[in-house]
């Protein structure tokens, strides 16, 4: 029995270097997981994701988001429909990756405090997502974590850094909950912390977690509907 096609949908970006570790994340992952992987930009390039789940015919979603924001519970779903394919959506990777946070931010050195740095939202489910990362952050650095939004948010990178300063914490870090490089990450060093990790990239601990939505949605039925499973 063929195995439907695993589409990536991916935040598009204006940055060569983002665009490109999306593009070497699809490749991983289709190096992992034996799959046909394609990418579906929800934003600023194309082949959009309806072109490519148009282009398919069916397939199986796996959103390469950290959040519950926009693109997530509208784009995502709407794209399945508009594109008349036979697809599903499986969850966001989130905090699962929580792991590969921490190991990017363990090549910084050592820290006071930290502030988990988000893209931001207008959906209160998705900053809510970052604040709930933000504890086990601090469980397991040992150290005071707070989120921190680059726009949309409060409080700022800026505003959180300033405020563990006020604390008392001598160095402060950033620990980047972005995917990849770009405009958002390139924010984040001038936010006034001590040291900034790098976002998550092309991570193997990603890679494992987008392979394992794949590999759990292939025992479910795809529809032409909105699917259930996009974190609504």
């Amino acid at each position: 029995m063929t195995r439907p096609p695993l589409v990536l949908a991916v935040h598009g970006t204006r940055s060569a270097l983002g665009t490109r570790t999306s593009m070497e994340l699809a490749e991983a992952v289709a190096d992992a997981s034996g799959a046909d992987v394609r990418l579906g930009w929800v934003d600023i390039h194309t082949p959009t994701l309806t072109d490519t789940l148009r282009e398919l015919g069916e397939a199986i979603i796996v959103p390469a988001f950290l959040t519950s924001g926009y693109h997530v519970t509208s784009d995502i779903p709407a794209a399945i429909p508009a594109a008349g394919a036979r697809a599903t959506a499986t969850p966001l990777v989130g905090a699962d990756v929580l792991p590969a946070v921490l190991d990017r931010l363990d090549a910084v050195g050592d820290f006071d405090a930290v502030v988990l740095a988000g893209a931001g939202s207008l959906r209160s489910r998705a900053v809510a997502e970052v604040r709930a990362v933000a504890r086990p952050l601090s469980a397991s650095v040992h150290r005071p974590a707070l989120a921190g939004f680059v726009t949309a948010s409060s409080p700022s990178v800026t505003e959180a850094v300033a405020t563990l300063r006020s604390a008392g914490q001598r160095r402060v870090a950033i620990a980047s909950y972005l995917l990849a490089p770009g405009q958002f990450s390139e924010h984040l060093d001038h936010a006034g912390a001590d040291a900034v990790s790098a976002p998550i990239g092309v991570h193997p601990l990603l890679v494992e977690a987008i392979v394992e939505r794949w590999r759990t949605a292939l025992t479910e039925p795809l529809t032409l509907s909105r699917p259930k499973a996009v974190n609504d």
